[in-house]
């Protein structure tokens, strides 16, 4: 296996065959580096080679001995191939058995020595190891081993390719490998006690002890991190660099305009505000993430920032992720400052508006380039190709977490400025998504951050309650209970159309429980037909066109309807201040964070607002998850929850994110995320440009390239 390198294709090595690279393939695999990166994700224990005699049902072992008999039969009941071998070893003997494995009868033979690793299992009258992992040892008991007599690596598997084949591959790849160079900074590996790159790649494949294995595993992590990081900050030292316009803030319009509001901001409200128009007024782009609980008032402030930029003679685009939220946001601030005489526009893909009137999208895009109007609220549309700012000095995103930084960077032209001096847009971001310490600090590590952490006056704190089968008709009897006191209902359901099932098909448990979900269309057929006939039963969910999604909204708002059966498209900002209960079917398949979303579409008044978990599951640790949406204090504190058990894929996407698994694992651990951002701080506070770290600099432009935020 001479002159193998990271790069060379797997099906250039002799002795791997189409079927296997083909196999591959389905995960990913064409290269060294693709086969030497799929780490493992766990590690079965045959360290300890036990005597037969010893051995106990329920134990993991290897077992060293002597094969005294092996033979193949036919079972007729179930037509299955049984190879069954009797091992001896001077303290006894133990069957092993193989199902529908009959070339382990070929392979195997009598009187040889072998180690075999597997789970001893049966009952108190007869145990046998099952379908053990097997080699052949010298007569002396010794020699390398791969799949027994050690911690042996399990790995992410496919349609046949095992664990066994994959070690198979990897530890003769990994003996003839030059050994690598490694970009990690010598004193960056000392001082987090990291193994260097060589070692942890032998010891994340064949851990000689668990600690091996979790240092090389905390390594990886570690790089990645701090790579990450380093974006991060390259991202900030850039952008420190870059200019932007100052906007002129005066104090007095300040106090006229927040004193002129239906309600009064609370404290972290105003102290949001101040750290934006402080940022506002620096010739240095803002580059801001405003988060906060759902309903504590973030759009208000986005839109003061919007009306000073306007009162500057300069625009704001203002894009959200759905055209519902998009619609909603233009009719509030509309609402809010009715006395706003420059103009605020809405514009995705379905509709162009220009208060107070429609408008046609050619006449709104020559406004625009005009720059006749100062505040742009939309879609993607906003930064699609036709869209031209006159002046556009401060960029909006809502739900952050949901648009990727080619987005953020289309928004703010940074790739685009064909002078490099010119001036790019301030940035804010908003986030009702609580996002964790870990993920702040890493995945939206380049934005300064601002919290509110309180609701606005006069809310309730909304009774939540998991609701069992046998309870449902009581909960429905207060659902009309309460419809009847004048307030609306939401119903949400995990998918949009009943499950089909083939004739004859045989259906695996996952596929059993995806279609046990509830769907919007039985949900809605049930309830308008035999649970709520007397009450006015409307259905939306995403598969339905821009304009019918708005004017379904728009009826319930004006409460032309009682109860909203939908889909997770009403999850983010969506404003009915009279509908005070939410119905969550199916809860136990949906994320702490979802599910905070979704009741965070009641609670918006002053009336007293119910959240019903809906579950069939009887598992205690389904209670115990939709227990903590009970419990926790706030967004932030079930945010946190939400991380540790469903990992950060429930915040970002595991698709999304970019980030490789281990990497994606390491963001639940803190302090792992600071030692990587402190690590890339001193290497950008003494090299900034990398020259003293060659290998770092070309490792760091492969990262940029490959890391897809989206």
């Amino acid at each position: 296996m001479a002159g193998i390198l990271l790069s060379t294709e797997l099906g250039a090595i002799p002795g791997i065959g189409l079927k296997f690279t083909a196999r591959l393939k389905k995960l990913g695999i064409i290269t060294v580096k693709d086969l030497l990166w799929h780490f493992p994700f766990r590690y079965e224990d045959y360290s300890r080679i036990a005597p037969i005699g010893e051995l106990q049902i329920n134990q993991s072992a290897t077992v060293q001995g002597t094969i005294n008999q092996i033979a193949t039969r036919r079972t007729w009941k179930k037509n299955l191939l049984i190879t069954e071998a009797i091992i001896v070893d001077e303290t006894g003997g133990i069957k092993a058995v193989w199902f529908n494995q009959p070339y382990v009868n070929n392979i195997l033979r009598e009187g040889g020595r072998y180690n075999f690793a597997g789970k001893i299992t049966g009952s108190k009258r007869e145990i046998y190891l099952a379908s053990p992992s097997y080699e052949q040892i010298g007569a002396m008991g010794r020699g390398e081993t791969k799949h027994t007599a050690g911690l042996i690596p399990i790995y992410p598997e496919t349609r046949g390719l095992t664990s066994k084949g994959l070690r198979y591959l990897i530890k003769p790849i990994l003996k003839s490998l030059d050994p690598l160079e490694d970009f990690l900074p010598e004193e960056i590996l000392k001082e987090n006690k990291l193994p260097a790159l060589n070692l942890a790649l032998k010891r994340i494949h064949f851990p000689l002890q668990p600690n091996d294995a979790e240092s090389a595993k905390k390594r990886f992590a570690f790089e990645d991190l701090f790579l990450l990081q380093l974006n991060n900050l390259k991202i900030k030292t850039r952008l420190a660099g870059k200019n932007a316009l100052p906007l002129a803030i005066n104090q007095d319009k300040l106090a006229k305009l927040t004193g002129s509001l239906p309600f009064q901001l609370t404290d972290s409200q105003k102290q949001s505000l101040k750290e934006i128009l402080a940022d506002l007024q620096k010739p240095r782009p803002m580059n801001r993430l405003l988060q906060g609980d759902v309903g504590s008032g973030k759009t208000v402030i986005a839109a003061l920032a919007a009306i000073f930029t306007a009162e500057n003679n300069l625009q704001t685009a203002f894009m959200a992720p759905t055209e519902v939220l998009a619609g909603q946001h233009y009719r509030t601030i509309s609402k809010i400052f009715p006395n706003f005489s420059d103009g605020i526009a809405l514009l995705t893909a379905g509709k162009t508006e220009l208060t107070p009137a429609k408008i046609s999208k050619t006449l709104l895009l020559k406004a625009i380039a005009d720059g006749q109007v100062k505040i742009i609220i939309g879609t993607h549309a906003v930064i699609q190709k036709g869209v031209k700012f006159k002046n556009l000095a401060l960029a909006i995103v809502d739900e952050q977490h949901r648009f990727g930084v080619k987005q953020r960077a289309a928004l703010q032209d940074q790739e685009n400025n064909e002078l490099a001096n010119q001036p790019i847009p301030h940035f804010l971001s908003m986030s009702a998504t609580p996002i964790p310490r870990t993920l702040s600090l890493t995945v939206f590590g380049d934005l300064d951050l601002s919290t509110i952490t309180e609701l606005p006056a006069g809310r309730k704190e909304i009774v939540t309650k998991i609701v069992a089968p046998e309870n449902r008709q009581k909960a429905y009897d207060f659902i009309r209970e309460q419809i009847k006191k004048g307030r609306q209902a939401f119903v949400i359901c995990p998918r949009i159309e009943p499950g089909a099932i083939k004739e004859g098909e045989i259906l695996s448990e996952a596929k059993k429980k995806a279609l046990e979900l509830k769907s919007v269309k039985e949900e809605f057929e049930k309830l308008s037909k035999k649970v709520f006939p007397d009450l006015r039963v409307i259905m939306l969910h995403g598969k339905m066109k821009g304009k019918e999604k708005d004017q379904i909204m728009k009826n319930f708002q004006e409460r032309k309807y009682d109860l909203l059966v939908s889909t997770s498209v009403i999850e983010v900002g969506v404003d009915v201040p009279n509908a005070a209960i939410m119905i969550i079917e199916g809860a136990d398949r949906f994320g702490l964070a979802q599910l905070y979303q979704f009741r965070g579409r009641v609670g918006r008044s002053n009336h007293q607002s119910f959240c019903l978990l809906f579950t069939d599951s009887d598992s205690g640790n389904t209670r115990k998850r939709l227990n903590y949406l009970i419990t926790a204090k706030n967004g932030f504190e079930l945010a946190e929850m939400d991380l540790q058990i469903r990992g950060p894929g429930q915040f970002l996407g595991e698709s999304q994110a970019g980030l490789p698994d281990v990497a994606m694992d390491a963001l639940k651990d803190i302090q792992l995320v600071k030692t990587a951002r402190d690590a890339a701080k001193e290497i950008i506070s003494n090299d900034p440009e990398f020259k003293n770290h060659p290998l770092l600099a070309k490792k760091f432009e492969e990262f940029q390239k490959a890391i897809h935020l989206e």
